[in-house]
């Protein structure tokens, strides 16, 4: 870990969060990887019907299950409502298919002193994405930005530091993909800060490894992120 992404991690208590879902034969490497930076690593294992709770045990995490598949954005509110009520003031989302690289959790670290939410963000790798992927984060990331009042250029990007409080005034209410746009536009609209840093990935388009649907989880991207925009009138 880099110099101030160990000094900031002392002052705060910061666990890794990894929701996960048929993920199998990635979620071990990450949660080892994770293991080598921050202490406490927590996979949320959301009703997979493969071995990944097995396989992040085995790797050293502390493992919560679902019954059945609820949705990412539902893992994330069961990490961090059991992180949170752990002790600890921040959490770091990284996805469990390996693309986030966890040695790349001290670039989020620097900046937890001066924001409530750090996106860890891929715009300077964008070139490299299929163009499905890469037209997708750019409408939705400009999408997103405007209804939030703020230019974000990767607002779809799960590898993330959340701060307690921001969470705990924001929420974290929807239960699929949208959770992550939605609590964008909260924060914001609330003026709690929001950051970006650069980060390298495992590798750059990840559609094969991802559950997203297109169509489904764009309209409910849609619906959510104009609900949140609208929701303190």
């Amino acid at each position: 870990m880099g110099d101030p992404g160990a000094a900031m991690s002392t002052r705060l208590r910061v666990a890794v969060a990894i929701p996960a879902y048929q993920a199998e034969p990635s979620v071990g490497d990450v949660v080892r990887s994770a293991l080598r930076v921050l202490d406490e690593v927590l996979v949320v294992d959301d009703g997979s019907t493969d071995e990944t709770g097995e396989a992040a045990r085995a790797a050293g995490a502390h493992v919560k299950v679902h019954s059945r598949n609820f949705g990412k954005g539902a893992a994330l509110r069961t990490a961090f409502d059991y992180l949170f009520a752990r002790g600890h003031d921040a959490v770091v989302t990284v996805d469990a298919d390996g693309q986030h690289l966890p040695e790349e959790i001290p670039r989020l670290l620097d900046l937890a002193g001066e924001a409530d939410l750090v996106l860890g963000t891929r715009e300077h790798l964008f070139p490299l994405m299929g163009a499905v992927r890469r037209t997708s984060n750019r409408l939705s990331s400009w999408a997103i930005s405007v209804v939030a009042g703020a230019q974000l250029k990767d607002v779809q990007s799960g590898f993330r530091l959340y701060k307690r409080h921001l969470l705990e005034t924001t929420g974290f209410p929807e239960s699929h993909f949208e959770a992550e746009s939605a609590v964008i536009v909260r924060a914001i609209r609330r003026g709690f800060r929001v950051v970006t840093v650069p980060v390298r990935l495992g590798f750059a388009d990840g559609r094969t490894t991802s559950h997203y649907r297109p169509l489904v989880d764009s309209l409910r991207i849609a619906s959510s992120v104009t609900r949140a925009r609208f929701e303190e009138w």
